[in-house]
């Protein structure tokens, strides 16, 4: 991606981040999520999502959410989960519970999403985003967190 310095990924902030995806054309995301950065990269971004939390939006939403990121050089896919109970939000892989709801896209759309440059709704509209269980809970799911601004 467009000044992306593997080496230094942990210390670019959620902004910075935001405004590298927003700078990077696509097919450079795809290459880069597709090699050996991808790992490093997925870990890093749901790392982080604990401390962009609201619970002052959640109220009283408990629930679990399988993240599932297509793409993988092997044809694969990752999937990771996201906890929102009591207030606070944890993350893991792999997945341990059953969710309540499961989001899976493409690597490039999921990167836009969390980075707060792509549309979710437009993306479900067009087959891009695919959500399985709780439809209002993924309509809100953005809500919950702090999102970056690029």
């Amino acid at each position: 991606m467009t000044e992306f310095d593997p080496a230094t990924f942990a210390s670019v902030g959620p902004q910075q981040f935001a405004k590298l995806v927003k700078t990077t054309p696509d097919a450079q995301i795809k290459e880069v999520m597709s090699g050996d950065l991808r790992e490093r990269i997925l870990d890093t971004v749901f790392d982080r999502m604990p401390s962009l939390f609201r619970p002052d939006r959640a109220g009283s939403t408990n629930a679990v959410v399988h993240w599932t990121i297509t793409g993988r050089a092997d044809g694969g896919s990752d999937t990771y989960e996201v906890v929102v109970a009591d207030g606070t939000c944890t993350t893991r892989k792999p997945p341990q519970d059953e969710p309540r709801l499961t989001l899976t896209m493409g690597p490039v759309e999921f990167l836009k999403v969390i980075s707060g440059d792509g549309n979710p709704v437009m993306m479900f509209m067009t087959g891009k985003l695919k959500a399985k269980g709780d439809l209002g809970l993924a309509a809100n799911i953005a809500n919950l967190f702090d999102m970056p601004k690029a």
